[in-house]
């Protein structure tokens, strides 16, 4: 079959316009795969896809290339379900969903990322519980899942690994915003994971990865559909990211953050979506007749602390510090604080969300290239949200520095009041809300044929 096909008249068919079968897909991936075709090439394919984009079909087969490039678990069992984000400012949701989840029975295999740009990493942030183990093997984590019902590491070299490399070179070739590679990129490793369903939260805002509402909606459809294909039960949610979710941005003050709210104790709109997104998951996973009662079973493990000693568990589980849940002083932090002051009084109209998210890497929070180190004490908590009444002097927000960073604290909150947080003279009419679309969808139930057989004996 190899010999029928070349780089070149693949990237030219798909510049053209045209439709790549199955076979092209795969051989050119496998190659991309094996070294055989290199980099170059794949950056050409990569913009004939940005430019031309590609239909479902098209992007089932990339998926399927990129998800068999490296090893498959699998999960047949319908309790088994995942959940994915596209990455906000405070987004740690990750942290109370999965215990609420497992709390009420479903099983949840989280294989998450690290932080890059104005958005912060799953594995970062519960790294900054001391001794917290993300890298363990394949088999050790499938062990972990069936015993304890939840586990988080980081990606590992076995998942998918021709999505790492295709990332890597989306990158740098401006290609990164296409709905056909995202959902490739995304649903190859949640795939790989072996879950039977996958909740999907995607944020739409100016501190989201996909800023339009529009574009939202078509990435939503687009990782139904491909889920589909490969027999998954598939809830997308696209969620507002005006503005941070929650009020802690920086590592160690979102697992705080995290903390306080299994214990029934924190923000709003962090508890709300967090148990929303449970909600889904014990609805996917068949535990509960509709999502309202999944939403309500979410809740109730707040209320009884058992999420909270989930939590607990897969701290333990995974070597970490379990003293943490009851003492924060044990988590990384700072001896510095700086209130940023509202330069006039009114009403909180509007945040540059990814700029705020971007203060937070300039304090060492994030990285702006691979291999930065992360400083886990640093970031900021919000003290006004879209929508509150502030006074002249009144502390927006509080940021989180060493001594020796009291100058760039200076400097974000110029930055702050200057151009990033709007404080109007009239209360904007409506809040956006928090979950602006759900979908559900369910996989064909398969009906097996059985055959008739006699048997000489």
């Amino acid at each position: 079959m190899d010999h029928q096909f070349s780089a070149y008249t693949i990237i030219q068919k798909k510049r053209d316009k045209g439709r790549l079968s199955k076979d092209e897909i795969h051989w050119f991936i496998k190659g991309l795969t094996d070294g055989s075709i290199p980099d170059y090439q794949m950056s050409a394919l990569l913009m004939a896809i940005y430019l031309c984009g590609m239909d479902i079909e098209e992007t089932a087969h990339l998926t399927d290339a990129m998800l068999y490039s490296g090893k498959v678990l699998n999960f047949p069992e319908r309790h088994f379900i995942d959940k994915h984000s596209t990455g906000g400012v405070g987004d740690k949701a990750t942290f109370i969903l999965a215990p609420i989840a497992a709390a009420c029975g479903v099983k949840v295999p989280m294989i998450a990322g690290r932080g890059l740009g104005h958005t912060g990493g799953t594995i970062d942030k519960i790294e900054s519980i001391k001794g917290f183990k993300t890298e363990i093997t394949l088999e050790e984590f499938e062990k972990l899942l069936h015993t304890r019902g939840l586990v988080l590491i980081g990606q590992t070299k076995e998942i998918a690994p021709a999505d790492k490399k295709i990332y890597s070179l989306r990158d740098v070739t401006a290609t990164v915003e296409s709905i056909p590679l995202i959902t490739a990129s995304i649903m190859s490793k949640k795939l790989a994971e072996g879950a039977k369903g996958i909740v999907m939260d995607i944020k739409t805002g100016n501190g989201a990865f996909m800023s339009k509402l529009s574009d939202a909606k078509k990435l939503a459809a687009s990782i139904r559909k491909t889920g589909l294909r490969f027999d998954k039960n598939m809830m997308t949610m696209i969620t507002d990211m005006s503005e941070p979710l929650g009020l802690a941005v920086g590592n160690s003050l979102e697992v705080i953050e995290s903390i306080e709210t299994l214990k029934g104790r924190g923000p709003k709109d962090l508890t709300d979506l967090s148990v929303a997104l449970a909600g889904g998951m014990i609805y996917l996973a068949g535990l509960s007749k509709t999502l309202k009662d999944g939403i309500k079973k979410a809740q109730a493990s707040i209320d009884d602390g058992s999420a909270l000693e989930k939590f607990r568990e897969l701290i333990v589980n995974q070597s970490g510090d379990p003293k943490v849940i009851d003492d924060y002083s044990r988590l990384p932090h700072t001896d510095t604080t700086f209130e940023v002051k509202a330069t006039k009084a009114g009403f909180v109209t509007k945040m540059e969300c990814s700029e705020l998210g971007k203060h937070c890497v300039r304090l060492g929070g994030g990285r702006t290239k691979t291999g930065d180190k992360i400083d886990f004490a640093v970031g900021f908590v919000m003290n006004k949200k879209i929508g509150d009444k502030v006074a002249k002097g009144e502390s927006l927000m509080t940021i989180h520095c060493h001594d020796h960073q009291l100058t760039l604290a200076g400097e974000i909150a110029q930055a702050v009041t200057k151009k990033n947080i709007t404080i109007s003279a009239t209360k904007p009419r409506a809040k956006k809300k928090l979950i602006l679309e759900v979908h559900t969808q369910f996989a064909p139930k398969k009906t097996i044929k059985k055959k008739l057989t006699t048997t000489k004996k």
